[in-house]
């Protein structure tokens, strides 16, 4: 909770938050975070996902993002971001949601949802990460997310650097795939790792 408030304490108080549930194309990510626009297949056809209903009800979600779902930013505007991808190979898209905070758009959780089978329908949370700072979307059909890294002195708008994981749907869950750091002080990213495990 701690790192969480450092991070919030930040430059920009009077920031307007962001849209409402929509594709990760139209709301701006935030600073280095992953080009996250899906393709067009990836929006589902007929009835979005309520995604502030959905993480209120996941048992799962940290009592920090639950509590920043308590009120809209502005008028009916939640901080959450949607976007509809094909990450699982299920038969509906998977939910990848991002939480952030309304005064900065610090991301403060990224999760993926997964469609349930059989009759009841409803949807599981397959992935989860409520480190500060984090963002997650799509990359090349694979789960990426980043989350920028501070050291002392950093304000919340000018992060030292950045780490970028891709994961893939692997036996049922997602497995790291490759994983990358940018030191936003040098201009070349240090050398990424690969793992298939």
């Amino acid at each position: 909770m701690a790192a969480v408030g450092l991070l919030l304490a930040g430059c920009n108080p009077g920031g307007e938050g962001v849209r409402s549930e929509g594709s990760a194309g139209a709301t701006p990510a935030p600073k280095g975070a992953v080009n996250t626009t899906p393709t067009p297949t990836s929006t589902p056809k007929g009835k979005k996902v309520n995604a502030v209903q959905l993480l209120r009800g996941d048992p799962r979600v940290g009592a920090y993002v639950k509590q920043s779902l308590h009120k809209p930013c502005a008028a009916d505007a939640y901080p959450v971001e949607v976007t509809y991808a094909s990450l699982t190979g299920g038969s509906s898209p998977d939910i990848i949601v991002n939480v952030m905070t309304c005064a900065d758009s610090v991301g403060i959780g990224s999760y993926v949802y997964r469609k349930r089978d059989g009759a009841k329908g409803g949807y599981d949370e397959v992935y989860a990460n409520e480190q500060p700072s984090v963002y997650a979307g799509l990359n090349k059909g694979e789960l990426e997310v980043s989350r920028q890294t501070y050291t002392a002195g950093d304000k919340v708008c000018c992060p030292s650097g950045e780490d970028v994981t891709s994961y893939r749907w692997k036996n049922g869950r997602f497995t790291k795939h490759t994983s990358s750091h940018t030191d936003y002080n040098k201009a070349t990213p240090d050398a990424g790792t690969t793992s298939e495990g």
